[in-house]
């Protein structure tokens, strides 16, 4: 026990902060509030006509995460060409939405504003994706932050999605499973090679969950799926750390440009 006087460490100040804004985000959430896309009274977040709208049910690519031409899904095609050609790391993407309004708005306020009032919103879509794997076998780990964007931000929105993920799913979680080693600045302009580059040996599994890792399903978490480098670049990452397999879900996925 820490004696009268002394000051609470940082990393307790730390967790206790976290704490105190999930439980503020928990009941802003549970008491109702403005739809993310029509501004109209509901709960949840997304009033059931918005939901209709924005998230509507459409088959997926396993490998990307775009949307299959039509008639792929009906042969039992799970993948689109480019990814039965050119099979990506990871054994399959499972994305919310596409990227688009209102996601876009409700991200960029959960992401760099604070707003953790539409986390149940955002992952509604998802969850709707990935109800057939509750209690499973899988262990759920974000796409870290670097310290210095950590510190500019005061937490990593991939592990706010990816505890939620896993509270809703009865899943296993690890906030520091996978470490970024350095800071690969902003994404944003580069194009798919450059952010390849800027990404390479930028993760690592943390000794202490190195068991964790080995042999086990991963479940990699992020908001946003753009070009998949940072996913590759992670997903190598974990499977060179011994995982069996690498999933990736996300809350929403852009468009093809």
């Amino acid at each position: 026990m820490a004696a009268a006087g002394d000051r609470p460490s940082a990393s307790y100040l730390t967790r206790v902060a976290a704490r105190t804004r999930d439980l503020l985000a928990d009941w802003r959430a549970g008491a109702g509030g403005r739809c993310i896309a029509c501004r109209g009274w509901c709960e949840g977040g997304l009033c059931p006509p918005c939901d209709a709208r924005f998230a509507p049910a459409c088959d997926h690519c396993e490998g990307c995460g775009l949307p299959l031409l039509a008639g792929l899904a009906d042969i039992g095609e799970a993948r689109c060409v480019r990814c039965r050609l050119t099979p990506p790391p990871w054994s399959r993407v499972v994305a919310g939405v596409a990227y688009g309004y209102p996601w876009d708005r409700a991200l960029a306020d959960f992401k760099f504003h604070q707003r953790l009032e539409p986390a149940s919103a955002l992952l509604r879509p998802l969850l709707s994706r990935l109800a057939h794997v509750r209690g499973a076998d899988i262990r759920v780990v974000a796409v870290p932050l670097s310290r210095e964007r950590l510190r500019e931000r005061g937490y990593n929105q991939s592990w706010e999605l990816a505890r939620r993920l896993a509270r809703a799913l009865a899943l296993d979680a690890r906030a520091d499973a996978l470490f970024r080693v350095r800071d690969t600045g902003h994404q944003l302009g580069l194009h798919r090679a450059a952010r390849g580059a800027n990404l390479q040996g930028a993760f690592v599994v943390t000794p202490r969950h190195a068991a964790w890792v080995r042999g086990a399903c991963i479940a990699l978490v992020d908001d946003v799926l753009t070009t998949g480098a940072t996913a590759h670049a992670a997903t190598r990452t974990l499977r060179a750390a011994g995982a069996r397999d690498v999933q990736v879900w996300v809350v929403a996925r852009t468009p093809p440009a």
